[in-house]
């Protein structure tokens, strides 16, 4: 019903008054919106999308998609379902079904009682990441036997993460089993952070505070200091 409604009121201002008619949006327009908080969407996505029936924007007399606000908005909602919880278009359906009819659905795997704690993160199985991802299933063999993801059937967000960056490496010929040193050299350094939080008594809440903080602060300096020397270390090398 709310989708109909939705695209009822699309229909309405794409055949109605120039000024309602300026308020709908191309598809260039929405991705200039959405491109902010999503770099990877593009148009083919946004299309897809719409033939995966989870979108329906409007069409002028010549054929071109239009999109109002409530467009946007659920364009922003599944593609931060993907990205955020590893959903399948599958569950995100089912998802926004719920919401058209009127209901206030919980996230898959995630109950009421956790529904209000920010840091929930969905876990989503091995089939699931594989789709978030893009990525196959001998990509994520090999990035289990180099060490670079865990071993298992449950994933979490940071396991995604790491599965895309193997995907967007992959597109340069950079394959996991180029990539033992960088692993190495991470242990290493979790190494190096244990050992310099070590003096804070963990086995009270202050003093695990204090390590945690501690710990994300030397974490944030090295990813820097480690960014700087690549940037420099490739500039030089293409020079």
């Amino acid at each position: 019903m709310a989708a109909a409604a939705r695209r009822s009121a699309a229909a309405a201002a794409a055949q109605g008054s120039p000024d309602e008619v300026r308020k709908l949006l191309s598809i260039g327009q929405v991705l200039n919106r959405l491109v902010g908080d999503f770099p990877d969407v593009t148009p083919s996505k946004i299309r897809f999308l719409e033939e995966q029936g989870l979108i329906s924007p409007q069409r002028t007399a010549s054929g071109y998609r239009k999109f109002g606000a409530d467009d946007v908005e659920r364009l922003r909602l599944i593609l931060g379902l993907q990205r955020d919880h590893y959903l399948p278009l599958k569950v995100i359906r089912e998802y926004l079904a719920e919401i058209d009819a009127g209901r206030t659905p919980l996230l898959p795997g995630i109950t009421r009682a956790a529904a209000g704690d920010a840091t929930v993160q969905r876990v989503c199985t091995r089939e699931e990441l594989l789709e978030v991802t893009h990525a196959d299933a001998r990509l994520l063999r090999e990035a289990v036997s180099v060490g670079l993801l865990p071993a298992g059937d449950r994933y979490d967000q940071t396991a995604r993460s790491v599965l895309t960056a193997l995907v967007t490496l992959g597109a340069h010929g950079i394959e996991p089993r180029h990539l033992r040193g960088v692993k190495a050299a991470t242990d290493r350094e979790i190494g190096l952070i244990e050992g310099a939080v070590s003096g804070f008594r963990r086995d009270q809440p202050q003093g695990r505070a204090q390590a945690a903080a501690a710990a994300q602060q030397i974490t944030d300096t090295l990813v820097s200091l480690k960014s700087c020397l690549l940037e420099r270390g490739v500039r030089d090398a293409l020079d």
